[in-house]
């Protein structure tokens, strides 16, 4: 549409005198037009002076959303650039690029080469060509290098319009016939948005450099048939020519248009055939637009008949419909959900819509093939989604040429890099072993591992302190036989409870020691097996107030010991300490602050089981997190506080009279829990995996049979091997 044209249309009159009413009397109440987005701007601009809606049922570019400057436009599709997302989506998928960016030198197309250049480089596609045209030359120079380009990318993304189309297919032509043969057909991705087949069928640019055409339309049910469009052409061409006395090449509604063209005769109709053949071009949009149009005017009639008034029974003439009432109506979400098939408002009230991704085949016969190779819709969350239609492809293949490859190089194989060639797109890149910059490389899963060659990635093996495995069975197997000869020992000491040896070292602590000692033997199975979390719980908790009684009754022995002989000496009141209280208090207190310290522990950072993904690189370990390695450390620093002490009482008093002096068991017996346990702090953190557990484990095993061996295998060799020292009188001998 033309200045002259639209000005024609505003004027009442022969002459373009716009506001002055004179001959032809017309009620122009609303504009539909499909003019690109400069042209649309003019007709805003015109039609806001006479308040006129203007209606478009083309992707017109954001800024005529904006209704303070364009307040009468009214859009029936999406802004320009729904396509955008999808084209690099599409992209994408096939693994293309290497790509080159064409585009008219308008308005339009400067935003679509500055907005899909952006979109590709987030995307980490390469725009090596960046060309823009005017509409008004075909043949453009190239230099040398630019030939180069245009041989080696197979897939060219085209910011094309209704108005330009074709002259860019025309220069890309240019193009191709100077580069050295044999080139591969290119794959053309175009913003049209329109049905492209008479273009196509019924162009003057070649197609032998064309492999696809792929383009986002709106959803459609039925598809033009343009097989008889250039029959259709000449009818028309004959019935202008018969029917009117001016030609069909000119402006049919310029100003000179209507002073000029008369009718000669009644029109004659088309024929049936005829008419078939204009009904069957593609007229969606068209026909959608206009009766989308016709709803509105019948509402905005039925709404002026209504506020009609009656007059002594005589009905009022309905007022004429003004262009301005209809802009309410036009304002409405029916208007835009009932219009056009796949084109709804989204939860921000803006226009959106589902498209079609539609591959134009073409056959050496210029015959056109649609093939729809899949859909595009808009998530929730301002997203798209490319749908590809999986079974097209080979479709497309096999009525055509196969899709070509477009790439600087070919992907890095498994085990190597990506390096950026210096001077060139980031795109372009040479691929180094994995070794030279691991932080480059495609890292596997955690739950995988690079095999030798870093090809390929190997499922990590899940490793724990298992019963199934050589060592868990060893440690089991010593657990249980300690756990067997502690409770000997303590059948022993029931059974020979009555004799002096038992007698003489306090046997109710030696009971309770006893006791410790099994639980404590017991507890190397919590840290055995596959970690839960029941088991993780218990394992350190009940382990470090097991030991700490443990130790606290070796500690009540040694003070009792060295109580008993100063209460031997005249004059000495000790004697009224002995008795149980003072070693149940000893016992009571010292694990009482364990408890303490584990109640605190469970309550702040209590241990969990866990996977640890990284520590081992072909296996993931299952283990138990201490959950506060402080309050781990503490409650190991509180045994070893009490172990010195017990050493350091024990250690003085060995040397007191007597036959059988328990102190020098005990000294004995604490240098090697001691030295057990100064040990394992290093041994522990240099460990990893189910060896640090097992380090725990044979720690417990060995300080507790330290303590057993020392303390109890001198009375049980006595008992059975030499009981003739089993009296009073040795015992009291010294």
């Amino acid at each position: 549409m033309t200045s002259e044209a639209l000005l024609d249309l505003l004027s009442d009159g022969e002459a373009n005198v716009p506001n002055y009413r004179c001959g032809r009397q017309r009620n122009t109440v609303a504009v539909l037009e499909e003019a690109e987005t400069g042209i649309s701007v003019q007709i805003s601009t015109m039609l806001s002076t006479y308040k006129i809606p203007q209606i478009s049922y083309s992707f017109a570019s954001k800024m005529l959303r904006d209704k303070t400057r364009f307040p009468f436009f009214n859009p029936m599709l999406p802004a320009e650039g729904v396509q955008y997302p999808g084209m690099v989506k599409l992209l994408l998928h096939f693994r293309w690029t290497l790509v080159g960016l064409i585009a008219p030198e308008t308005d339009q197309g400067e935003r679509f080469m500055r907005t899909m250049s952006s979109l590709m480089l987030r995307n980490g596609i390469c725009a090596v060509i960046h060309k823009t045209f005017p509409l008004n030359v075909i043949h453009i120079i190239f230099i040398f290098e630019e030939y180069f380009k245009w041989r080696h990318v197979n897939v060219f993304v085209y910011g094309s319009e209704t108005s330009s189309f074709h002259v860019g297919m025309m220069i890309a032509q240019n193009a191709f016939q100077r580069v050295q043969e044999p080139i591969v057909g290119k794959v053309w991705i175009t913003t049209a948005h329109w049905d492209l087949s008479p273009e196509l069928m019924y162009n003057n640019f070649s197609l032998k450099y064309l492999s696809a055409i792929f383009s986002f339309l709106i959803r459609k049910r039925k598809w033009a048939n343009y097989e008889a469009l250039g029959h259709f052409h000449s009818s028309l061409r004959n019935f202008m020519k018969n029917t009117f006395t001016c030609s069909s090449t000119k402006d049919d509604i310029s100003v000179k248009v209507w002073r000029r063209c008369r009718q000669r005769k009644d029109l004659v109709s088309l024929t049936k055939e005829e008419v078939d053949r204009v009904l069957s071009l593609d007229s969606y949009l068209i026909y959608n637009t206009i009766w989308a149009a016709g709803r509105i005017l019948n509402s905005a009639y039925i709404s002026i008949s209504k506020r009609t008034a009656r007059n002594r029974g005589m009905k009022v003439k309905a007022p004429k419909l003004k262009a301005w009432q209809l802009h309410s109506f036009l304002q409405s979400s029916q208007f835009h959900n009932n219009s056009i098939e796949g084109v709804y408002l989204n939860e921000k009230g803006e226009l959106a819509a589902n498209l079609d991704i539609v591959n134009w085949v073409i056959f050496p016969n210029t015959s056109v093939k649609r093939v729809k190779s899949g859909r595009l819709e808009k998530q929730a969350s301002q997203n798209v989604k490319v749908i590809i239609d999986q079974n097209s492809i080979p479709q497309v293949e096999m009525l055509n040429k196969p899709l070509p490859p477009s790439k600087c190089v070919e992907s890095c194989c498994p085990g190597f890099m990506k390096v950026v060639q210096e001077g060139k797109p980031i795109c372009c890149y040479d691929c180094r072993p994995c070794a030279a910059d691991a932080e480059k490389c495609i890292k596997c899963p955690a739950e995988q591992y690079p095999n030798n060659n870093q090809d390929d990635c190997i499922p990590k093996t899940e490793t724990f302190l298992s019963y199934q495995k050589n060592l868990g069975i060893v440690l089991a197997s010593l657990a249980l036989f300690l756990s067997l000869v502690t409770s000997f020992v303590l059948g022993i000491f029931i059974k020979f409870q009555e004799t002096p040896i038992v007698k003489a070292n306090n046997r109710d602590l030696s009971y309770i020691l006893l006791v410790s000692l099994l639980l404590s033997f017991l507890t190397s199975f919590l840290f055995i097996g596959q970690p839960r979390r029941a088991t993780c719980l218990l394992q350190q908790t009940a382990f470090s107030n097991i030991f700490s009684v443990a130790i606290s009754t070796v500690l009540a022995k040694t003070v009792m010991v060295v109580l008993a002989f100063l209460a031997t000496k005249p004059g000495n009141k000790v004697q009224r300490w002995l008795g149980k209280g003072l070693a149940n208090s000893i016992i009571f207190s010292c694990s009482g602050v364990q408890v303490v310290l584990c109640s605190i522990w469970l309550g702040t950072s209590p241990p969990f089981s866990e996977s640890d993904m990284y520590s081992q690189s072909a296996e993931i370990i299952l283990k138990c997190n201490e959950g506060s390695v402080v309050m781990f450390y503490l409650a190991l620093g509180y045994m070893a506080f009490l172990a010195l002490i017990c050493f350091t009482v024990a250690f003085l008093a060995r040397n007191l009279p007597g036959a059988f002096n328990e102190a020098k068991l005990i000294t004995f017996s604490m240098l090697v829990f001691c030295s057990v346990w100064i040990t394992f702090v290093p041994t522990y953190l240099s460990t990893k995996g189910k060896y640090m557990v097992a380090v725990q484990v044979f720690s417990i095993l060995a300080s507790s049979a330290g303590l057993l061996g020392c303390i109890f295998m001198p009375k049980c060799f006595i008992i059975f091997l030499r009981p003739d020292l089993n009296t009073k009188q040795y015992l009291f001998s010294k």
